[in-house]
């Protein structure tokens, strides 16, 4: 008994710390410091939300910009299942999935004949990325343009503005944000 009291209180005490008080220190931080990320990074249109800027979404209608693809289960960019194919470089299913991928962007503009960047055709680690890069954005600016029956240069101005660089100067790839791009594409006129 003389030891069970003991491990009791601190058993209690340190639940109270680590399962109470630093979880509520921290939420309160990112609240605090970074309001927009710790609610989810929501977009919001018309005072509605339309997405997060954090999670792909998917786009198939040829007048939008379409992100990488997801292979989340039972359904595409599924927050709640992140996960990659797990399928590697040599398996067929692989070369398969990639092949179909490419004949849809070929079917959806049947006139661009330049290479697919790679980013259109493969799915992230997460399944969940919400960015594609400038080169596959640009890759679908005829298609978007015939759509939308716009300039391709306006779009081409867009998706510059829309274009987010390195992290710090020097982290990641330039960027863009494919949800973000389809709703400012929506505002154009």
């Amino acid at each position: 008994m003389k030891m069970i009291r003991p491990a009791l209180t601190l058993l209690v005490i340190f639940s109270l710390i680590i399962g109470a008080a630093y979880p509520l220190a921290v939420t309160g931080l990112a609240q605090l410091l970074f309001p927009v990320q710790a609610k989810g990074s929501i977009i919001m249109r018309n005072g509605s939300p339309v997405g997060s800027s954090l999670i792909g979404q998917p786009f198939d209608d040829p007048k939008y910009f379409w992100g990488r693809p997801s292979v989340t289960q039972p359904f595409p960019y599924n927050a709640a299942a992140s996960s990659g194919s797990n399928l590697g470089q040599s398996n067929p299913a692989l070369l398969r999935l990639v092949q179909a991928r490419i004949t849809s962007l070929r079917a959806a503009d049947p006139d661009d004949k330049k290479p697919i960047p790679v980013d259109l055709v493969t799915a992230s680690g997460s399944g969940l990325d919400p960015h594609i890069s400038p080169a596959a954005a640009a890759y679908q600016v005829q298609r978007v343009a015939k759509a939308r029956r716009l300039d391709e240069a306006r779009i081409r101005e867009l998706i510059a503005a829309y274009t987010e660089g390195r992290q710090l100067g020097i982290l990641g790839e330039p960027r863009v944000n494919v949800l973000r791009l389809n709703l400012a594409l929506d505002e154009l006129r």
